[in-house]
């Protein structure tokens, strides 16, 4: 690949622009906003304007409801060899581009699995999709010589093709990417009007539940409105459970005995359904999940403790898997979780005794 337009200068559009110029690739940049285009270009990201002649690679990247119709416009002008798009959303867009009496042949849908609370271009990066799945849906149709360019994509953005059926993409996206950013929001909701004190309270858990409910709405709202169907069946499955849990937890409140047998019996079972399903989450770099324990370290919050600590451990040898640090409410002070892998536990923790840092049991 030596050229390649990019339609639509936000986060993914700017983030794939910027890696490949980062690897030799002309890029002409787009947008109906001139001043992101603008933007993207003084980011190092290509060059703003229409190209010379048609490039080897098209890449859409505009919000889903308008993704047919700019690869009908670009498809019709023949700007490229190769065209796709990188929405969140596979089946629909397909559809309307087959109802438009496109040829696509030189299309293929595709899906980088990667993203940021950020939207715009200047929350891009070159690394952003790198390790990262990126999802393509060719059908038995598509242009052989589009695959390798979607594939050459890939590659230049160091990510890790994974082939799919496009309906199959919209129903596991649903379950994995856009009802947990509905959940998310749901929960973060219910503090909105809570007692400050109560708030006060927040933990890692709360954090961790609510991390994507900073998201941008309007771009959520294009997505969601995107892919309605198989979202509204999942989190239809989700309400089925929610009731079921609610009747157990009033059960549990109960003066009769059975009934609170029952109660406790149906609160068990969600929360061992929740271990089973967690433990199908891959691990790192997307293998199988391991065991893996926490050396809870307290540490002051001053320049260079993190790095000190770091240095430390690995001082003594142990490869940190993972890291979580926890705040501590009204002080100066938090606590780091270094997730190693069991062998290297009592190791560390020896070490990190010796060298003067206090451990939580």
């Amino acid at each position: 690949m030596r050229t390649a337009l990019v339609i639509g200068t936000g986060l993914m559009g700017t983030s794939a622009a910027l890696a490949l110029s980062d690897r030799g690739v002309d890029v002409y940049l787009r947008d109906h906003d001139e001043s992101a285009a603008r933007t993207a270009e003084a980011l190092g990201a290509g060059s703003s304007g229409q190209p010379p002649h048609p490039v080897d690679l098209v890449i859409v990247a505009v919000p889903p409801a308008h993704v047919a119709t700019t690869l009908a416009e670009v498809i019709a002008e023949g700007l490229g060899r190769g065209y796709l798009d990188v929405a969140s959303v596979k089946g629909g867009p397909r559809r309307e581009l087959d109802a438009a009496g496109c040829d696509l042949t030189r299309y293929i849908g595709t899906h980088p699995m990667a993203g940021r609370e950020r939207s715009g271009p200047l929350a891009a990066s070159a690394d952003l999709f790198e390790g990262r799945p990126w999802v393509l849906t060719p059908t038995a149709g598509t242009d052989t010589e589009v695959l390798n360019l979607a594939l050459e994509l890939v590659a230049l953005c160091r990510a890790v093709p994974v082939v799919m059926d496009a309906d199959a993409h919209d129903r596991a996206v649903a379950l994995v990417s856009h009802t947990p950013q509905l959940v998310s929001s749901m929960v973060a909701a219910r503090l909105e009007h809570a007692e400050d004190a109560a708030v006060r309270l927040c933990g890692q858990g709360i954090l961790d539940v609510t991390r994507v409910a900073g998201s941008e709405p309007g771009m959520w709202m294009d997505i969601l409105a995107a892919n309605p169907g198989p979202v509204a069946d999942v989190l239809d499955a989700l309400a089925t459970d929610l009731t079921e849990t609610v009747t157990a937890l009033r059960s549990l409140q109960s003066a009769d005995d059975d009934k609170r047998r029952g109660g406790a019996a149906g609160i068990e079972d969600i929360l061992r359904r929740g271990n089973a399903g967690r433990a199908k989450v891959p691990g790192k770099h997307g293998a199988a999940p391991k065991p893996y324990e926490i050396v809870a370290v307290l540490i002051g919050d001053q320049p260079g403790e993190l790095a000190r600590l770091f240095a430390d451990a690995g001082a003594a040898g142990v490869n940190i898997e993972d890291v979580r640090i926890e705040h501590s409410t009204g002080q100066q002070a938090g606590l780091v979780n270094l997730t190693v892998e069991p062998r290297s536990a009592t190791v560390l923790s020896a070490a990190l005794r010796e060298r003067g840092w206090a451990l939580r049991q």
